[in-house]
């Protein structure tokens, strides 16, 4: 079997499955937003990555697993679950109940990339060049515009502030679930993975929200809260959340971050049609300013990564993993 048939990705071009996920995404946080006007937002968290793990342990039923999986590959899966489902989505839905979808939009999918870069500078896994500096002190200056904007410009306040600052939360959590795919997918397929950390971080959500839910008036839920609901849990989380590892796994985890550059063009647009949203003056000039440093940390001019760079990175990863394991088995 070549490498290329061994990468995560599988047959399919990963930029492709990314693509589709950040469509997904984008058109998912104006859904979210409907259902979470209607439903406390720890109990919108859970019917969207609840339903979202049902989908995927149904579908593992009709997919066989090409290896074994040991304990350490599923304890990974459920680690990376606690980071990219439970408390990304608690910070992400409570943000939603006090800030427009809109500004999750801008915050979350470009503020992720500026902070999987900066990692990967801090821990010299990326070269710190001029253009890569200069573009998080950017993209960061852009972020505090974007926040003073949503205490100065008409009609924000108090509550928009806070949400935008849950939104900055849930980008960093997003962040570490992005720089944790490829570790996690070096001994367990995409969707294997994304089934398991989805049902990790939804049996969290479900004790948390479980107050909420018995306070709920079921009954008075508009049937279009239903549809969103239904919509969010199987395409921008099941399908979505599958797609991204599957990318993540076979083009590495900065080139994936790159990719996020297309949900606030998505999500701001399905927030203008379907919710009437708007930025005003300052977070418009914050979200350019953001956008345009995200853009220049992240890519430097460069689209597509260098050639071998993500199967160089999962390799290094399983490579790490046999050998602590040949470790073990000495000791």
């Amino acid at each position: 079997m070549s490498q290329k048939q061994q990468r995560p990705g599988g047959g399919t071009n990963p930029y492709l499955l990314l693509t589709t996920t950040m469509v997904l995404w984008g058109s998912g946080f104006s859904s979210s937003k409907v259902v979470v006007d209607h439903l406390p937002h720890s109990v919108a968290a859970l019917l969207r990555f609840g339903g979202g793990a049902v989908v995927l342990l149904i579908a593992l039923r009709f997919v066989p697993s090409q290896h074994a999986t040991s304990g350490r590959d599923v304890g990974r899966a459920a680690g990376a679950g606690v980071l990219g489902v439970f408390l990304y989505n608690l910070l992400f839905f409570w943000g939603l109940s006090l800030a427009p979808a809109m500004d999750s939009t801008t915050i979350i999918p470009v503020m992720s990339p500026v902070l999987t870069t900066g990692f990967l500078l801090v821990t010299r896994k990326e070269r710190a060049s001029a253009g890569r500096v200069a573009g998080l002190a950017l993209g960061l200056t852009g972020a505090v515009i974007f926040l003073i904007g949503a205490r100065t410009d008409a009609g924000a306040g108090g509550d928009r502030f806070l949400g935008d600052v849950l939104f900055l939360l849930s980008a960093a959590c997003w962040a570490a679930f992005t720089l944790l795919g490829p570790r996690v997918l070096a001994g367990i397929e995409p969707l294997r993975a994304t089934a398991y950390a989805m049902s990790c971080g939804a049996i969290l959500l479900g004790l948390y929200s479980v107050p909420s839910a018995m306070d709920t008036d079921w009954g008075a839920v508009p049937a279009t809260t239903w549809i969103n609901a239904v919509f969010v849990a199987i395409g921008p989380t099941a399908v979505a959340n599958l797609f991204y590892y599957r990318g993540v796994g076979a083009v590495g985890p900065a080139s994936a971050s790159i990719m996020m550059f297309m949900v606030p063009a998505v999500g701001t647009l399905c927030s203008y049609l379907f919710l009437g949203e708007t930025f005003g003056a300052v977070q418009a000039i914050g979200a350019v300013v953001l956008l345009a440093g995200a853009v220049l940390a992240v890519t430097q001019g460069r689209v597509r990564p260098k050639a071998g760079e993500a199967d160089e990175a999962v390799a290094t990863a399983g490579a790490e993993d046999r050998e602590r394991g040949s470790a073990e088995r000495r000791g």
